[in-house]
């Protein structure tokens, strides 16, 4: 059994059009320890079979990057940085590296994209890292229920494992304004606000009901909330 699913997750390809480029982002997180997680990331650009020399039978890549963050929690101050190019096209490609570095001490929470768009824009650093970057603080954020969930499965604290949010923890405010459903007048927002248990998430409905862990007709409440 795969940890992940690797399907494709593209859309359908158009008929009858020849490809000419695939960029990929992985960004995978660890919980290194109850204060403390990992962030990995890579971009990969690769050209298709033939594209740039007509009897080559392998996918040709162009570029490939390696990030990694460490992040203290429930801070999410980065204290440690590595930057690694696996492929480049310029022999001084990999000679910004060392200016990631400057991410250290910053906080990963809400203004952080523009705070690295200011450090590492344009000459000040590498498109594609700089990229990937901003594709992975957003994995950040979404790993505080899961920190949460891994610390209540290491205690056996399953209620907790489906609802790791407490109702005095105030972790949620950085995530306001960061999208439309997060919006300051949107109902998770005045839920959190009331001190009230949120519905369960859609991502989670159709599995919990699978496990026998919520009935097929309750949309509402806490993952918990049927036990």
């Amino acid at each position: 059994m795969n940890e992940f699913e690797v399907d494709d997750i593209l859309p359908d390809a158009p008929t009858g059009a020849a490809v000419l480029h695939d960029r990929e982002y992985r960004v995978r997180a660890f919980r290194l320890a109850d204060d403390r997680l990992l962030l990995q990331g890579a971009v990969r650009d690769q050209k298709p079979p033939g594209l740039y020399f007509a009897d080559d039978p392998d996918p040709l890549t162009v570029h490939h990057m390696q990030l990694s963050v460490e992040i203290s929690f429930p801070e999410l101050e980065i204290v440690a940085v590595d930057t690694h190019f696996e492929t480049h096209p310029r022999e001084e490609c990999p000679d910004i590296t060392g200016r990631y570095d400057l991410l250290i001490g910053l906080s990963i929470a809400r203004g952080f994209t523009h705070k690295v768009r200011e450090l590492f824009g344009g000459p000040r650093g590498c498109t594609h890292v700089t990229a990937l970057l901003q594709a992975m603080a957003p994995v950040a954020l979404q790993c505080f229920w899961s920190m949460r969930s891994a610390d209540a499965q290491e205690q056996g604290d399953d209620e907790q494992v489906l609802q790791p949010m407490r109702p005095d923890d105030e972790s949620w405010k950085l995530i306001v304004g960061t999208c439309h459903a997060w919006a300051e007048d949107s109902e998770a927002v005045a839920l959190r606000r009331a001190n009230e248990v949120e519905p369960v998430p859609v991502f989670m409905r159709g599995r919990l009901r699978d496990l026998g862990l919520l009935d097929g007709n309750e949309i509402g409440g806490g993952a918990g909330s049927s036990r």
